[in-house]
């Protein structure tokens, strides 16, 4: 059996491209099980947590499948996975051309109310940060933002006055996630939405409804209603 050669290539993107190379060229044809981390490390040359990298990497591209005990097999069949990034709403907005304005209509610390301590898994008098947004493009309501953060989990959030920056673009800066959980749905439109993005009461509204979790934390519960004619696209 031939010996395989051995790389002095030490950043993830050169492993990982002779990663790829050798499932889709070489010898790690479908159902091939590689070698373990430590002693492809070895033959690269380069630091485990450089290997670990390259490979959840290529994991991610939909031709890995890594699983703790049974390790690490190329896919029978590569499949495309979904990359999530979270989405900035004044990125959003700017990218149209329009110009950007957040405003903070409320926020509050309040002991969680039962519905969300059930949706979020709290503890019974857990503290969290309600806080309703509007975002604007060139001055007009673009998307209307009611957030819960779970204090137990930002504690730094209770000191956080939002009045400068809005929440999406400080708990993006200032927690990652691990889990994120979006549902899409038509809801009528409440006296509130009625006030702020100007719908007629009881008339539905494109909603966006977003959980996101840090190693098994509840971070934050958002909706984000928007205004007539919104659009949500993706590709991948």
């Amino acid at each position: 059996m031939a010996t395989a050669p051995i790389f002095e290539k030490t950043t993830f993107r050169d492993v990982m491209a002779e990663i790829l190379h050798r499932i889709t060229e070489g010898p790690w044809g479908p159902g091939t099980l590689l070698p373990g981390e430590v002693e492809l490390a070895e033959e690269f040359r380069c630091s485990r947590t450089t290997m670990n990298r390259a490979l959840r990497e290529v994991t991610e591209l939909g031709f890995l499948d890594r699983k703790r005990k049974a390790g690490t097999r190329v896919r029978m069949a590569p499949i495309r996975q979904a990359r999530f990034e979270m989405p900035i709403v004044r990125a959003e907005v700017e990218k149209t051309g329009a110009s950007y304005r957040y405003a903070l209509v409320s926020r509050e610390i309040l002991v969680a109310p039962d519905w969300l301590r059930a949706r979020m898994n709290l503890q019974v008098g857990s503290e969290v940060v309600h806080l309703v947004c509007l975002h604007s493009a060139n001055g007009e309501a673009f998307q209307l933002e009611d957030r819960w953060i779970n204090g137990a989990a930002l504690p730094q959030a209770l000191q956080q006055d939002f009045a400068a920056i809005g929440p999406n673009e400080w708990l993006v800066a200032t927690v990652p996630f691990s889990e994120v959980e979006i549902s899409f749905l038509a809801a009528a439109a409440d006296a509130i939405t009625v006030t702020h993005l100007d719908h007629k009461l009881g008339e539905p509204v494109f909603c966006v409804e977003r959980a996101t979790w840090w190693q098994n934390a509840a971070i934050t519960l958002v909706t984000l209603s928007h205004r007539r004619g919104y659009r949500m696209t993706t590709r991948y």
